[in-house]
């Protein structure tokens, strides 16, 4: 069972046994909004990627299902079974941002489901991603199985270099510079953008002052409510670097509204949006940041280390320092606090974020550069998070621990990979269906 996924069980048991993985990770949200589970379950129900896209949770119950949890799987051990990791690794979790030194970068987004486990569900998550998006093209299986070992080679080839000392020259991030291809294409779109535009598309001028447009899915406040995210507010730059807090004026409160999460990760999340002076006096440099109540991430319900779990004060203290750890000079305005007694996650509402668009990349050699890349870019992650990162948690090279896993078994990883590619790509496409027949026949139960 190395390779092969468990027999899949009839329809009928596989739709049951679906039904209870979402019991356990949506109930709750889903039971105090509905409407927005609808949604998301409308965008899901959309093709069987999208569907893969939400439902981490269920991809994860069948890895530990398979594999019988961290450490017992192929390259797995008491170091490469422990290093922070993405969490929801597929192909379309990479785009741009730009750091706290003003650089643009091309690289891993989107930290909600970020914890520490096997290096090798990540890739597994985004191997089977690749095959998914592969199989909507109408590339053939050996195409497919070419893309991933592209992907397999790739991550292998710069987990070495970084393991044995290469320096940022052999092994640059993702820049204007550097980057190629849609990359480039990726990161000369958002150098294109502007902070006026985001702020045009939200907010209004009243008064001489900037205030948020009403509509558009935003929500006003009541005097409480505005009075517990204000409180929260303060909590929350408490937890921002000292480097943040250059011009104390950047954080003065122009204007705060709700909103309500209805994307395919963030259903039923309740968030703010809060305007704020920016840099500087001047109308265009306000900055607008959003908090929101971070979720359970998947994979912490099949991790059991008491280390792992005692190391964070709540899910929006773990994702934001699991972001820390894991990019490079990230969001100067990314910290956590706390509202209601829920943990929450405070981060920039960037003008500089394009995701990698994956609907006009057709030619099989562009996809393979393109994988590639993503591949290493994988790779630097993993890197970056470890004993080098100023976080104890994972407190070790995994470079080489990684390094060292992959050599006792070179050709074994690819295969690893391109084999599980197939066999979940399969599983999800099937189980997408099931999904789809669930929703439209009303047995989602609170829907």
């Amino acid at each position: 069972m190395s390779s092969q996924l468990v027999p899949a069980p009839d329809a009928a048991q596989r739709g049951e046994e679906i039904l209870a993985v979402f019991d356990t990770a949506f109930g709750q949200l889903l039971a105090a909004d509905p409407a927005a589970f609808r949604v998301k379950f409308r965008k899901m129900a959309a093709s069987a990627f999208a569907f893969y896209r939400g439902t981490a949770c269920l991809f994860y119950h069948d890895l530990h299902t398979r594999d019988g949890g961290p450490g017992s799987g192929p390259y797995e051990d008491e170091r490469t079974g422990q290093v922070w990791i993405h969490g929801d690794l597929h192909a379309e979790n990479f785009g741009t941002y730009m750091d706290a030194t003003g650089r643009l970068i091309f690289n891993v987004n989107d930290f909600d489901e970020a914890y520490v486990g096997p290096f090798t569900w990540d890739l597994k998550r985004f191997a089977a991603s690749v095959a998914l998006i592969g199989y909507a093209k109408a590339l053939s299986d050996e195409q497919i199985s070419e893309l991933v070992g592209i992907y397999a080679t790739a991550y292998r080839e710069r987990i070495h270099a970084l393991a044995t000392g290469a320096k940022d020259d052999d092994a640059p991030p993702f820049t204007l510079d550097t980057a190629e291809g849609p990359l480039l294409g990726a990161l000369r779109v958002a150098r294109s953008l502007t902070r006026f535009g985001l702020l045009d598309s939200m907010t209004e001028i009243r008064d001489f002052e900037r205030r948020f447009t009403a509509g558009g899915g935003t929500v006003e406040l009541d005097a409480a409510t505005r009075y517990k995210v204000l409180a929260a507010f303060d909590g929350y730059l408490e937890t921002l670097p000292e480097s943040s807090l250059t011009r104390p004026d950047s954080y003065r409160v122009k204007d705060v509204v709700g909103r309500r999460g209805i994307g395919i990760g963030s259903a039923g999340l309740p968030s703010y949006n809060i305007l704020l002076e920016g840099n500087s006096d001047a109308l265009e440099n306000d900055v607008v940041i959003y908090m929101k109540q971070a979720q359970t991430p998947a994979v912490s319900r099949h991790i059991t280390d008491p280390r792992v779990r005692g190391y964070f004060q709540h899910e929006g203290h773990r994702t934001v320092i699991s972001q820390r750890a894991l990019q490079d000079h990230a969001d100067p305005w990314l910290g956590w606090t706390e509202l209601d007694g829920a943990g929450q996650l405070v981060a920039e509402i960037s003008p500089y974020a394009v995701d990698l668009d994956w609907s006009d990349i057709d030619d099989l050699a562009e996809i393979a550069a393109v994988v590639a890349d993503l591949g290493r870019a994988t790779a630097a992650m993993h890197a970056a998070a470890d004993d080098e990162s100023g976080h104890s948690l994972v407190p070790f090279s995994t470079e080489r621990a990684i390094d060292a896993a992959i050599a006792a078994d070179e050709d074994g990883f690819g295969r690893l990979l391109v084999d599980f590619a197939h066999a979940y790509g399969a599983r999800a496409r099937a189980d997408h269906q099931t999904f789809v027949d669930l929703f439209r026949n009303g047995r989602i139960p609170g829907l």
